[in-house]
């Protein structure tokens, strides 16, 4: 059975991953985006937001980072270390340098005075969601180790963000590992799940 939800979410990757090569939004879809996104998510002083550096044709989270920063959050990029899961994040400003990463994604130069922080907001990339809130991600489970480990120390809120077109309209396979979204917020929409 688990190797058929496997198979499943392959063949349900390579689809999400056509139909994500097609999509973009121009400055009005950008900006009812943002409406969407403050309306609905309570961002103050100092909370600590995670976005993702976009790669290819993922929903582009710079305008998002740039507003959060004015609102007075700190914003973080993860990093992606060897021989576990769990992402770690560093904050980042608009004018830090960065570095190709794993999987060819930019990251925050490490150093020796790099200080690691935990968020609390992840914002996370997809390239599917459902109805119920979960997400259908690249497969190397990552976001959800991460988000599964945060959520046994501290309260923390999810939040996937990209088209209103990656929705789907049957329920995504999921396995046990699969966490759930509090939030997907799209250029149309804001869905709450928890």
């Amino acid at each position: 059975m688990n190797d058929d939800i496997k198979r499943n979410k392959e063949d349900l990757r390579e689809h999400a991953r056509r139909t994500r090569s097609l999509l973009s939004l121009n400055a009005d879809d950008l900006k009812s985006f943002s409406e969407q996104f403050f309306k609905n998510i309570d961002i103050k002083e100092n909370l600590v937001v995670s976005c993702y550096w976009p790669i290819g044709r993922e929903f582009d989270t710079h305008s998002l980072m740039d507003e959060c920063i004015d609102r007075g959050a700190i914003v973080a990029l993860p990093i992606v270390e060897a021989d576990t899961k769990i992402l770690k994040f560093v904050a980042w400003k608009p004018n830090d340098d960065v570095e190709m990463g794993a999987y060819g994604i930019c990251q925050p130069v490490i150093g020796d005075k790099t200080e690691f922080i935990d968020p609390d907001v992840i914002v996370v990339p997809f390239l599917a969601f459902d109805r119920k809130g979960y997400r259908l991600g690249y497969g190397g489970g990552y976001y959800d180790t991460t988000i599964e480990d945060l959520r046994g120390r501290k309260n923390i809120l999810t939040v996937g963000v990209g088209f209103s077109k990656q929705a789907c309209l049957f329920n995504l396979p999921v396995e046990d590992h699969d966490v759930q979204l509090d939030w997907v917020i799209t250029e149309q929409n804001a869905h709450k799940f928890t």
